[in-house]
């Protein structure tokens, strides 16, 4: 929400607003804009009849002061990815969806478009590398979207890649997530299924089609309008911890980022770049320089034999693409993952059994979990043992306490060993530097830090 306040204030619009807390980077980031409110709290006497229009957040209620006043003086009020698709009633629309890969597919078509000087729009839901907002909305004919499946607000329980209604639609790949909005498989698999219905007449749906699920929902769909582009991985090798891919003249290009995942979001991101009349020569030049996106295979440190990465992972398939990816980019290193359960899915027990597996390809395994997360998301309690039996792995470390988990993670051998921390929060607050402090070798001053 900040970031699209700065954002139309850059396009010249008059922009105000409240928040009963405001946190950094928001809160420096409004200062200095300009735009910062002067008090915290809720206002009605702000609310008047000059207001174009209102946005709302995710936390606004019914019972808001302000969204009261707004609607008793029947003003236009907008969830954020209505006012997004407002924005960009006139411009091509790209919406990239799908339970995983949303983010990086959405970066690397930006990092493309950017170094080959096209001018577009955009909305993308972490910090990538060489933009230094989330939100750009200007006049530009184009608008890259990162598509949300989760509800437009607390008003509005529509998923947000509804409202966006793309010209050109990529779905990354189908697992179940969001288990408190979408309580069955059948629920959130019909949210693909609108997706798809919703792309305007005679678009384009660009898909994985090594995803089972999505090939399926495709080859199910009844629109014959639609122009559809499967991709699956390109061909690829990794020497000296590089990976490289084979541009069309069979070229070897090196690439910043790894794992399979990733090649897969490369090729969706080169479709559609080749749909706003990117040349593959273009794109290959261009994507060799994508560092990632902010908590995407983030490396926090490197050492001579070791290093720390750091991954949004949460949900089971991409805590499974995760591990696999570091396993085959580094096979002669021993893998430390710690998995932290955050979101509501991954607190409940009943959705314990999803997570089957999925570490197992690490050579040392753990889960953290607070109990202060399962309190503020109103969940009963959950057990280490109902932990492990849905990992189905009986030496699955469990940690409910940050110090116990620091404490673990200094007693490991580092010796040729990476470490990856997995998590959509922040391992209820740990500080980052102690991690970076780990005694990863006998000379830790000789780290390098990202």
């Amino acid at each position: 929400m900040h970031q699209l306040a700065i954002a139309l204030k850059q396009k010249g619009y008059e922009v105000s607003g409240s928040d009963d807390e405001i946190f950094d980077p928001a809160r420096s980031n409004l200062l200095a804009a300009g735009i910062l409110p002067a008090q915290l709290g809720w206002f009605p006497e702000k609310i008047s009849p000059q207001l174009d229009a209102v946005v709302v957040g995710m936390h606004a209620r019914d019972d808001n002061p302000e969204l009261q006043k707004a609607r008793a003086l029947q003003l236009r009020i907008y969830s954020f990815p209505e006012f997004i698709a407002h924005e960009s009633c006139h411009k091509t629309r790209l919406v990239v969806g799908g339970s995983h890969g949303k983010t990086t597919i959405t970066g690397m078509i930006m990092h493309v478009l950017k170094a080959c000087g096209r001018t577009f729009d955009y909305l993308v839901g972490a910090a990538i590398p060489g933009f230094s907002q989330a939100v750009q909305l200007t006049d530009a004919p184009v608008i890259v979207c990162e598509g949300d499946e989760y509800p437009a607000s607390a008003l509005d329980p529509r998923p947000k890649f509804h409202l966006l209604k793309p010209h050109i639609a990529i779905i990354s790949g189908i697992s179940w997530d969001h288990i408190n909005v979408f309580p069955t498989w059948e629920q959130y698999l019909q949210q693909f299924a609108q997706f798809i219905a919703l792309i305007e007449p005679h678009g384009t749906l660009i898909y994985n089609q090594e995803d089972a699920t999505v090939r399926q929902l495709v080859e199910q769909c009844q629109r014959t309008d639609l122009q559809l582009i499967g991709y699956s991985r390109p061909e690829w090798t990794v020497e000296k911890g590089i990976t490289f891919v084979y541009d069309h003249h069979r070229h070897p290009v090196p690439l910043r980022i790894f794992g399979e995942h990733n090649l897969l979001n490369l090729q969706a991101a080169r479709r559609a770049c080749a749909l706003l009349g990117v040349s593959d020569t273009d794109f290959f030049q261009a994507i060799s320089s994508f560092t990632g996106a902010s908590r995407r295979l983030e490396l926090l440190a490197a050492y001579p034999h070791s290093a720390i990465y750091r991954d949004f992972a949460h949900a089971p398939s991409k805590v499974k693409a995760t591990i696999q990816a570091l396993r085959k980019q580094f096979p002669g290193r021993k893998l430390i993952a710690v998995l932290e359960l955050h979101t509501y899915s991954s607190l409940s027990a009943s959705f314990q059994a999803q997570y089957a597996g999925c570490m197992d390809e690490a050579t040392v395994a753990a889960v953290f979990y607070s109990p202060h997360a399962l309190a503020l998301k109103r969940l009963p309690t959950l057990t280490p043992e109902a932990i492990r039996q849905g990992f189905q792995r009986d030496d699955l470390h469990v940690f409910q306490h940050v110090d116990n988990l620091l404490s673990f993670l200094e007693q490991q051998d580092y010796q040729d060993t990476n470490l990856l921390l997995m998590s959509s929060g922040n391992f209820d607050g740990m500080d980052i530097e102690s991690i970076r402090n780990l005694p990863m070798q006998s000379n830790p001053s000789l780290a390098r830090k990202s």
